[in-house]
């Protein structure tokens, strides 16, 4: 990913937060030359000071085929924001996009087992809808254990972490505060967001 050096995003710690805040990835891996995404949500551990990945595809998704000890790309992206010409100071400026991604590669191991696959699905409850977990404990056995067998769960170790956070650091003080300005009543909870992200700089 192409990071210019005033929109590094250096606190890992920050990454991984903004990783968990917002889960819903895409994975991404090649087969026979062909660029292949699946849209999936994903826990975010840290183990050993090593970012670890997890989430599961749908049995039937041949992408899952393309993952086991190759190496993948999973991105996580939001929020993102339209910035118009009318924020800045002179005239002879052009619309631009603020955004926060983070890009993280590394090398896929599929989970073998029943208890490993149980055990992921449950962490996923517990992170996603805590609430839902007391329920999904009094679920049949053997309604939860065919559900196991129509995923293919899996957990990335990262071997690298990209991390861009635009959110115009190249342009003035009054410039930026404009921005914030404009962004913080915008309608939308992304730009909203993107103005707290943009102020939170300024601390």
């Amino acid at each position: 990913m192409y990071i210019p050096s005033f929109n590094t995003f250096p606190d890992k710690q920050e990454v991984i937060t903004f990783m968990q805040k917002y889960s819903f990835g895409t994975i991404v891996t090649a087969a026979d030359g062909l660029p292949v995404a699946t849209h999936l949500p994903f826990l975010i551990d840290e183990k050993d000071d090593q970012i670890i990945i997890s989430s599961h595809f749908a049995k039937a998704n041949p992408q899952a085929l393309d993952v086991a000890n190759n190496d993948v790309l999973v991105i996580f992206t939001e929020p993102h924001a339209y910035i118009s010409p009318k924020n800045y100071e002179k005239e002879t400026n052009v619309p631009t996009w603020n955004y926060i991604a983070v890009h993280a590669y590394g090398k896929a191991r599929m989970l073998e087992t029943e208890q490993e696959s149980f055990d992921l699905l449950e962490r996923t409850i517990n992170y996603y809808e805590p609430e839902y977990f007391k329920q999904w404990e009094q679920l049949p056995y053997n309604f939860k254990s065919k559900m196991i067998k129509g995923i293919t769960g899996f957990e990335i170790t990262v071997t690298d972490l990209q991390a861009k956070s635009k959110l115009s650091q190249n342009r003035s003080e009054i410039e930026k505060e404009n921005i914030i300005h404009s962004l913080s009543k915008s309608g939308h909870t992304n730009d909203r967001d993107i103005a707290a992200y943009m102020a939170s700089l300024k601390k």
